[in-house]
């Protein structure tokens, strides 16, 4: 008995060679179609082409609200979509230096939260310690005159939680000291 073959699933190659074979027409109807689809492929477009507000303005905010949010107004802490916001700008625009403000003052945003309303709980620490982590790591890969003004937002970051519990203020330090061990 002959074996069934295993389709194989499409792939962007395939895609890839569709697109290969569309004049530039073909091509602005389809990202426009694309453009059209949903508000995220808006913001995407927007965003990769720095048209309209200032994007990066766009994204704090985002994240400034989510959190850091006024509870006295019943605003929720939402990390996930302040996450979500940082990896959409990262998707959009590849520009080290950028994702490095937004994750840093994601963790600002975040600290002083905590420091405005008390301790917070473990799972919000966590996310808090990992995107200092991916902070730190992206500053690293900043040329060296770019790094400073950023591992000095860290290092502020760290001295200021060192009140704060669950681990975090031991966990920053563990960060910091790892990641620019020269200091």
């Amino acid at each position: 008995m002959a074996r069934k073959k295993k389709q194989q699933e499409p792939s962007w190659k395939d895609i890839e060679k569709i697109v290969d074979q569309h004049g530039k027409s073909q091509l602005i109807d389809l990202i426009r179609d694309l453009y059209r689809l949903s508000s995220d492929n808006k913001d995407f477009f927007f965003t990769r082409f720095s048209i309209g507000e200032n994007p990066l303005s766009k994204y704090k905010k985002i994240i400034q609200d989510s959190v850091h949010p006024y509870l006295e107004d019943n605003e929720p802490l939402d990390i996930e979509k302040a996450i979500d916001a940082i990896n959409r700008y990262s998707r959009a625009v590849d520009n080290p230096l950028e994702e490095a403000e937004l994750r840093v003052f994601f963790v600002e945003c975040g600290n002083n939260f905590t420091l405005s309303y008390g301790d917070i709980d473990e799972d919000f620490y966590d996310a808090m310690l990992e995107m200092y982590e991916h902070a730190s790591e992206t500053v690293l890969e900043l040329p060296e005159t770019e790094q400073e003004k950023f591992k000095k937002r860290l290092q502020e970051i760290m001295k200021s939680a060192s009140g704060i519990g669950w681990g975090y203020y031991d966990g920053l330090c563990d960060i910091y000291y790892e990641t620019f061990s020269k200091d």
